[in-house]
């Protein structure tokens, strides 16, 4: 459903040379696949005789035993199409290749040879095979039927399910195979690997599974021979790994003596989308020198709902403690670096920052403050002020007089009731509507403010406006949507916080206090009067819903290109138990809608750092017109 196809790698029990125990626990683990609707599922390299046989492989008695075991397991297919990928010592003429049999529904479908042949330390492979590169035919023939076979095979249901197979050294070589398979369609690569167990090569093994799959903007499916192989001189541990796009996603325990089945559901319309965006991929595939086959297979079936697969709630914010401290670090160096940058260009004297109490200029005036400490520069230059207006809180005005202060900033306070209740009158309008005039005229009253400040010392005023709100149009035009650079314009909502809880986290103090209080404030715009007990009245997530919500919508959106219908689907299993799907309806249906109609604010927002892959500027990220019609939903 959606482009998700559920693949699995398995380990099984083996005993070498043993072809009719390899091919029983081989049908086992794979009918075991077929009742999980795997689309495919790949065992380790010549795992119908084992992979340590040496020169038994030139005993022709195992290779016809290997053949009589490959007629089993053909014949364990029928009645599914799942996808069976096993490798076997297969002897074609007077040569004998290292190759992977592909079968489906009782049928024979491509015969992979090896490519890349190792011969070095505990390698030795040339003694007994044979490189595909060398075999000139594209067929063989296997009981009175013509098979295709060799190397450089794309294998395809039609309806979207493609991949390619690598064999151990093949990815380990300078360039793989798998890379010319990508290039030909191919978005998922199987590896039926042998890779001898030694201390850290488990993680070199998995860095060179995840950056192939993000080189090849694709799924890499890889299964390791295990601990029942030959220990003469090394030992096998049966390492199996899935990776998409440039991250593990599943990994099974090494060393298990018992059989092991990793299994993933990969969303390949979320490989397809990112091939087409990313220009060096197309351009890598016009300039390919490899043309690969193409080989018909029945349609696999999709994978009808999500077990196997980890879908964050936020993606944006990385799970592991260490590396979303590495992200929120890094974040703001990003943010300090522009701001200095254009702080140098402009010779720009002051900083001015406008501070609500909230998250957003929060962070801002913490980057201006680091971004002082950069250029050396007195935090007096930094012009913060405070604008209270009809629905200012004592929390959140308190809030920013402090954090200025402590800062040791410049710190003005101006009231904007006055100003904008003359501006109410001029226009005639009754200051009691409390409707989009009373709350953008508070807006524009700022950033009128800010601007005339600025001018009037030299500065620069600093946007406060992160991704989620640029998202939603959730700003007035003119008003906050403006600012001469916006330092939090790629955050969304859900990583501000981290960012800011990352530098309470090493700030001791008065600071963290009040940065750990403004983390606790509802988010709000304030904009209109709080209620009797001076507590905040508009809060922003009852109006537009949860930014979890938004911010999950938004990253499937740009970077999967995933259809409302799609990312209703999504959110159902990555807010289960949290969300119930009225309320994700609901949601999806506002983010829809504001996307499309605030378009023409984004077409005119000032410059800021992009710190991440998504990012919605108009000038290098997001190009749409302002009168787009949104998809019925």
């Amino acid at each position: 459903m959606y482009g998700f196809y559920r693949a699995a790698a398995v380990t099984p029990v083996m005993r070498v040379g043993d072809t009719n125990f390899n091919a029983n626990e081989i049908i086992a683990a794979f009918r075991q696949c077929a009742e999980q609707k795997c689309a495919a599922v790949v065992f380790p390299e010549l795992a119908v005789t084992g992979y340590s046989c040496g020169d038994l492989f030139f005993q022709q008695r195992l290779l016809d035993d290997a053949k009589t075991a490959l007629r089993n397991i053909i014949d364990a297919t029928a009645n599914t199409t799942t996808v069976l990928i096993a490798g076997l010592p297969w002897r074609e003429d007077s040569a004998l290749y290292n190759a992977a049999a592909v079968i489906q529904n009782g049928s024979l479908k491509g015969v992979v040879f090896k490519s890349v042949i190792p011969n070095y330390r505990e390698f030795y492979e040339q003694r007994n095979f044979r490189s595909g590169n060398g075999f000139n035919r594209n067929y063989l023939r296997f009981d009175n039927l013509d098979v295709p076979a060799g190397t450089g095979m794309v294998f395809d249901d039609g309806c979207g399910f493609s991949f390619g197979i690598e064999i151990c050294e093949d990815l380990w070589s300078v360039i793989p195979p798998s890379s010319y398979l990508a290039l030909n369609g191919a978005k998922l690569i199987f590896n039926l690997s042998a890779s001898t167990a030694l201390v850290g090569k488990a993680d070199y093994r998995r860095k060179l599974v995840a950056q192939q799959s993000g080189r090849t903007l694709s799924g890499y499916i890889l299964s390791g021979a295990g601990v029942h192989e030959s220990t003469a001189d090394v030992v096998y541990g049966g390492h199996s790994l899935i990776a998409v796009n440039g991250a593990i996603v599943r990994e099974n325990e090494r060393f298990d003596r018992s059989t092991s089945i990793i299994s993933a559901d990969i969303d390949l319309e979320a490989l397809n989308a990112a091939r087409m965006s990313e220009s060096s991929f197309n351009d890598a595939r016009e300039n390919c020198s490899v043309t690969a086959r193409k080989v018909d297979i029945e349609p696999v079936a999709e994978a009808d709902e999500l077990q196997y697969i980890q879908l964050s709630p936020r993606p944006f914010v990385p799970d592991c403690s260490a590396d979303r401290q590495e992200r929120c670090r890094e974040i703001f160096q990003i943010q300090c670096a522009g701001l200095a940058k254009r702080i140098e260009h402009t010779k720009a004297e002051t900083m001015v920052v406008g501070l609500s109490g909230g998250l957003d200029s929060t962070l801002a005036l913490l980057v201006a403050v680091e971004t002082c400490r950069i250029l050396k520069r007195d935090t007096k230059s930094i012009i913060t002020i405070t604008m209270p207006g009809f629905g200012t809180t004592e929390r959140t005005r308190s809030n920013s007089e402090k954090l200025a202060e402590l800062l040791n900033t410049t710190l003005r306070k101006i009231d904007i009731r006055t100003a904008c209740r003359q501006h109410f009158a001029d226009i005639g309008h009754d200051e009691n509507n409390h409707n989009v005039v009373f709350e953008n005229t508070q807006a524009r009253e700022r950033t009128q403010i800010l601007m005339d400040v600025a001018n009037a010392s030299a500065g620069l005023v600093i946007g406060t406006g992160d991704l989620s709100e640029i998202a939603l149009g959730w700003s007035t035009f003119n008003g906050d949507h403006m600012a001469m650079y916006s330092v939090n314009c790629s955050i969304p909502k859900t990583l501000i916080r981290y960012v800011i809880a990352e530098y309470a986290a090493r700030t001791e103090g008065e600071i963290a206090a009040v940065l750990n209080d403004v983390l606790a404030t509802p988010v709000s715009p304030e904009l209109l009067p709080a209620d009797k007990n001076g507590e905040i009245t508009q809060k922003t997530e009852e109006i537009l819903g949860a930014y979890e919500l938004h911010d999950f919508f938004l990253y499937h959106f740009i970077k999967t290109g995933a259809s409302p219908e799609k990312l209703q689907f999504l959110a159902k299993y990555a807010f289960e138990g949290r969300y119930d799907d009225k309320v994700i309806y609901n949601s999806l249906k506002i983010f829809i809608r504001r996307f499309w109609s605030m378009q023409f604010k984004r077409n005119s927002s000032p410059d800021g750092p992009k710190v991440g892959s998504i990012a919605l500027s108009p000038r290098g990220d997001w190009r749409m017109p302002s009168d787009a019609v949104p998809p019925e939903f």
